[in-house]
């Protein structure tokens, strides 16, 4: 609470108990986001950290000239709330009176007061601190809060337990050379590609365990569905039956997540012109499966699912099962980590899945071995000697129930859920190829 002139004012947080209180005296903190003079008054539009609010400036009725006043300038201003269904919160400020807090150096090389920037990609990304000021642009990011938020709420009401792994790790669990290396005190040290073997670990002491946290990969792709940087929804959880169950702990999550999002961020929603998808039950459909269908619409039959295969599914899936998510299961053992359970009916196939969303990959799961010899010949028929990941195996060794879990990439699930163009878009300050700045 603040006062002026004697009087206890309020911030304007809560936009509907404002809605229900007109004429009441307040006090806003905000951002000069567009001016607009008319002939005898002035729209003075504010940006606060959440809401566009319109604010009426008349020089007969505020006590300070708005002059001097630009956009990009911070201000703290005092008005009375007056209900104007043309506005849109329904309301607008009649100014009373006007506090300077800064003012900028430069003038916004970016159109922020518009509805869309209306600049290219590389633009929007060079000034990214200025982007993030435009309402649409920073709505991204407040539906990606919302996704983060609701899976955590359902993870939560689902017994697993938050967990928050090294990033900084002596081996990669994926292998391979899409690994940062790093010096870490004279000794070799890797940026985490993926928290599995710390989650596996969880399994045994909190049963059900996620995390919400970066991953690194050191991928030279200069694509728009690649960042070397992304935030990981990750979680495992133990005595499963089969990696189904897994695949609908997903499917259970994802609907709330879509619930949450309807309930929480609708606003942002309205803004960016989404509509969410209706998820009932999601299909799934083997590799082989797979590479039949895609054969047959223009696929290449492979032993992997490249980009164009992935939308060409995700249209069949579309077409026959009105379902915009498709899951792939039994990948060809061969193409998945050694910590992937293979099938006992055909060792060829490992009991391994992607979830495929409008076209794109978005989650890789699976179940995992958890016998401590089992693992061990199958990190000996890859390659992998033992004795260099004991760590891991110590898990194994001193009992593991059976288990399973995924890894959804955050970024792209936003890009696919909001129908953007570029993974960087969903990216707050995307870390790629060619990008380590800002």
């Amino acid at each position: 609470m603040q006062s002026i002139d004697g009087v206890s004012l309020k911030r304007v947080l809560d936009v509907e108990g404002i809605k229900k209180n007109p004429d009441e005296l307040v006090i806003i903190e905000a951002c000069v986001h567009k001016i607009r003079t008319m002939s005898e008054f002035a729209f003075v539009i504010l940006r606060t950290g959440r809401y566009i609010v319109q604010a009426i400036y008349e020089k007969d009725r505020c006590k300070a000239s708005i002059e001097q006043l630009k956009v990009g300038a911070y201000v703290r201003v005092k008005g009375h709330i007056r209900e104007d269904e043309r506005a849109n919160l329904g309301f607008e400020l009649q100014l009373e009176d006007l506090e300077i807090l800064s003012m900028p150096a430069a003038d916004y090389p970016l159109n922020v007061g518009h509805k869309k920037l209306g600049c290219g990609l590389e633009a929007n990304l060079d000034n990214r601190s200025v982007a993030l000021r435009n309402p649409y642009e920073r709505a991204i990011f407040k539906v990606q809060e919302g996704v983060v938020s609701g899976f955590r709420e359902f993870m939560e009401s689902q017994g697993f337990t938050q967990v928050h792994t090294p990033k900084i790790v002596a081996a990669g669990a994926e292998g391979g050379a899409n690994i940062f290396k790093l010096d870490y005190f004279n000794q070799d040290a890797f940026l985490a590609q993926s928290p599995q073997f710390y989650k596996q670990t969880c399994v045994a002491f909190f049963d059900r365990v996620f995390e919400i946290a970066p991953v690194y990969r050191a991928e030279k792709h200069n694509t728009s569905r690649h960042l070397n940087e992304y935030i990981g929804l990750d979680f495992e959880m133990g005595y499963i039956d089969s990696m189904y169950d897994v695949m609908e702990m997903e499917t259970a999550m994802i609907k709330y997540v879509m619930n949450y999002l309807e309930s929480h961020c609708k606003e942002y929603l309205d803004l960016l012109e989404v509509k969410l998808p209706i998820i009932k039950d999601i299909p799934s459909i083997t590799f082989v499966e797979a590479l039949d269908l895609i054969k047959g619409r223009g696929g290449k039959n492979k032993y992997d699912l490249e980009p164009e295969d992935e939308v060409l599914l995700c249209e069949y899936a579309k077409e026959h099962w009105n379902s915009e998510f498709l899951f792939i299961t039994h990948f060809p053992a061969s193409k998945r980590p050694f910590y992937a359970m293979n099938d006992k009916e055909d060792s060829r196939f490992a009991l391994s899945f992607d979830l495929l969303f409008r076209g794109l990959e978005i989650t890789t799961g699976g179940q995992r071995i958890h016998d401590y010899q089992q693992q061990v010949d199958k990190m000996k028929e890859m390659g992998i000697d033992p004795e260099e990941l004991s760590h891991y195996l110590s898990i194994h060794k001193y009992g593991m129930p059976p288990h399973g879990g995924l890894g959804i990439g955050l970024e792209r699930f936003v890009m696919k859920l909001l129908d953007l163009q570029n993974v960087r878009q969903a990216s707050m300050f995307p870390r790629d190829v060619h990008r380590l700045e800002p």
